[in-house]
């Protein structure tokens, strides 16, 4: 790995702009930021050749990409496609997110995994399983034939899985998980996230306090926020401890309720966005198969043959323009809940999520018009279109 400077673009570290700035990068890392004058004549000057330099971008639930779906059929080279695939949108780090599956199926698509994060894949930052302990009545497009509660082998299983991946979230509903599991898996280091549920506002407090910290994709498949009963939304935005992933495609969630979400969300936990894409992204697929059901994708959404959303279709830097432009946010916040939110949320915030010293050189460069010139990883270049 070779150490350069990086210049010719506003550099936003996650928090402040920079300009007239360049931003260092040593074996891999970024050194600083600094002030173009300050920098040595002796180390290679490289020109971005963009309008901006903004921190990678996290995903945390991506089911595919590139014609991939994540599942038992993979393998690894599945995922590096997949990884590969979303780093064209500027995505940096991601979470292969497995959809509800046999136990066979998972345990294979967990060894890819493991397999991927001793390799050192680029883009692989662990793995997301959601399901298959859900609610059948918030179950969404997952196959309910494969929604079943967790046993004593899961456990151990998920609890295995973790001491060999960087980060391991599992999405389960209280329907079908106990508060001690909950707690089993938080002590074990996984990320717990509550989804695909219709327990009470209570009830989804009570596992937070038991080790919960997520909640999967807010609005969507899951009890609603109501006068009486508040449910899981009323949960994941009254605790401050709970970190929360919105779809921000304009299909799975109206710009009003992400604007009313992001003011009522309590600290010092905030919204992030994912993506939830499935393997259409990168490629012009018009369909495609989920647990032996035809998945349909017309108009920016993918839908089962009764209207069921399945995954969504969008990428990340979508996500940013959307956010942006859409809902309103000012491009800062936009970015943050891309990049610096999801770090946070998975507790990899120390090495990613921002362009400060000691951490990856994962960063993104746009034009003017939010797209993407380049995506680097770990300070080579995962993509560029120049």
């Amino acid at each position: 790995m070779s150490s350069f400077a990086l210049a010719g673009a506003r550099i936003f570290d996650g928090e402040t702009w920079f300009e007239n700035h360049v931003l260092m990068v040593d074996n891999g890392r970024i050194s600083a930021i600094e002030a173009r004058e300050k920098v040595s004549r002796e180390l290679p000057l490289r020109d971005a050749r963009g309008a901006m330099i903004v921190p990678g971008f996290i995903d945390l639930q991506v089911n595919g990409g590139g014609g991939v779906m994540f599942d038992g059929n993979c393998g690894v080279d599945g995922l590096r496609e997949i990884c590969r695939a979303h780093a064209r949108f500027g995505t940096t780090g991601l979470l292969p997110t497995l959809i509800t599956d046999t136990r066979e199926a998972t345990a294979v698509s967990v060894a890819a995994g493991l397999e991927a994060a001793r390799s050192g894949m680029p883009g692989f930052l662990g793995l997301h399983l959601e399901g298959p302990h859900l609610s059948i009545e918030r179950k969404g497009a997952h196959d309910p034939a494969l929604i079943r509660p967790m046993e004593d082998e899961d456990l151990a299983a998920l609890l295995e899985a973790r001491k060999g991946l960087p980060s391991l979230m599992v999405t389960l509903a209280p329907e079908s998980a106990t508060v001690d599991q909950v707690r089993a898996l938080a002590d074990g280091g996984v990320k717990v996230s509550l989804g695909h549920t219709n327990t009470t506002c209570k009830t989804a407090l009570a596992y937070a306090e038991a080790g919960a910290s997520l909640v999967t994709h807010l609005f969507n498949a899951m009890s609603p926020l109501t006068h009486r009963e508040p449910g899981v939304v009323g949960a994941a935005l009254q605790s401050g401890q709970l970190w929360v992933g919105i779809i921000a495609d304009g299909v799975h969630v109206d710009p009003v309720a992400i604007g009313v979400a992001l003011r009522a969300k309590n600290g010092p936990a905030r919204l992030f966005a994912v993506t939830d894409a499935m393997s259409t992204i990168g490629t012009d697929m018009t369909s495609f198969t989920l647990n032996g059901r035809t998945i349909m994708r017309e108009n920016g959404r993918l839908t089962l043959a009764d209207g069921t959303l399945a995954g969504a279709d969008i990428d990340m830097i979508s996500t940013v323009v959307y956010l942006h432009r859409t809902v309103g946010l000012p491009l800062e916040q936009a970015l943050r809940m891309v990049s610096v939110y999801p770090a946070q949320a998975i507790g990899l915030d120390r090495s990613r999520g921002g362009l400060t010293a000691g951490k990856e050189a994962d960063f993104v460069v746009l034009d003017d018009d939010l797209g993407v010139v380049s995506t680097w990883i770990g300070g080579e270049v995962a993509h560029s279109i120049l």
